[in-house]
């Protein structure tokens, strides 16, 4: 007697992310279409998250990388530049909206003492200052925690700035929505897996790179940026951060429009390779954006490819035209 072989249910993949829930990282993880109805692992911090990923717990991790308003991500810059076998495989956008609310029943006159994250803080000064100028400012350690703090007692704090997404997990007094100053502010987010092969070219893909200098000299800097200014290449972000060994010792954080099958990008990450050893290819992945890289026609591939075709003429003895 011979039976059907029966069905396995496939694995849930795990996604880990700054939590706890209402974060603005939970709101970039949920633009993530195969992250949906799977396990969703709320961390305390970036390197948690990444290190969830290394070892294993996690699938993948979503971490802030850059903010309009405060630029790079530091701590994240950092850990990626440290921990080895990581790489980026898509890029989301978050719009940085803030609220205030309080516990239920709070008015907005009841409110003296405001709890926040300091960089939260500093993006609402203006609303601050406009509505409420007698206020005082209770540091927090994040966005969400400013707001539990105040509901569980662990804080005095008669009312929290918070991201909006707070709202549908916690019973709370909404007193104030969109009171940030900077109306554009966004901050960008990155998932990131263990080492995979990149994805297809889209013809609108970032290229994440870290590179160190090798040695400190005169035009050392100009030295890396031609790899790409002769190639055709935009740089979409180049940020310094100390390697911490010694001072003047730094790496720079780099995204390049275009993808690694590109030849102008393969050709400039040789250039690269050669001038610094120490360069990480943190990805090539689609932009968030969807916007098309733009650049001369002196830089398709067609021209790379004839370029390479017209010296092994050469070298092979092939006659010229």
């Amino acid at each position: 007697m011979s039976s059907e072989p029966e069905a396995t249910t496939p694995a849930r993949r795990t996604y880990s992310y700054l939590g706890p829930a209402g974060t603005f990282t939970e709101a970039a993880l949920a633009q993530v279409p195969e992250a949906r109805g799977q396990v969703w692992n709320p961390v305390r911090n970036v390197a948690e998250a990444l290190a969830d990923v290394v070892e294993g717990r996690s699938d993948a991790a979503m971490i802030a990388i850059e903010n309009s308003v405060d630029g790079g991500v530091s701590t994240a810059q950092d850990a990626l530049a440290t921990m080895p076998g990581l790489r980026i495989v898509g890029e989301y956008l978050v719009p940085v909206r803030f609220v205030l609310v309080g516990r239920p029943g709070t008015t907005l006159s009841d409110v003296s003492l405001i709890a926040a994250h300091p960089v939260a803080y500093a993006q609402c000064l203006q609303w601050l200052g406009r509505e409420l100028p007698a206020h005082a400012h209770l540091p927090a350690a994040s966005n969400v925690a400013s707001a539990l703090d105040m509901l569980d007692g662990t804080s005095n704090a008669d009312a929290a700035i918070a991201p909006p997404g707070i709202l549908e997990h916690h019973e709370l007094e909404l007193l104030a929505e969109d009171i940030g100053d900077n109306k554009d502010a966004v901050t960008r987010f990155v998932l990131v897996s263990r080492t995979v092969a990149p994805p297809n070219p889209t013809g609108a893909d970032k290229t994440s790179l870290i590179v160190e200098l090798p040695e400190e000299y005169p035009g050392a800097l100009m030295e890396m940026l031609e790899q790409f200014a002769t190639r055709g290449i935009n740089l979409s972000l180049l940020a310094s951060r100390p390697v911490g060994d010694a001072l003047g010792r730094y790496r720079f954080v780099i995204d390049a429009d275009g993808h690694v099958l590109d030849e102008r990008m393969a050709d400039a990450l040789l250039g690269l390779r050669r001038f610094s050893p120490k360069m990480i290819f943190l990805g090539s992945y689609p932009r968030a954006d969807r916007v098309i890289n733009r650049y001369p026609d002196r830089y398709s591939d067609d021209v790379f490819v004839e370029a390479r075709d017209w010296l092994r003429g050469l070298i092979s003895g092939e006659p010229t035209a």
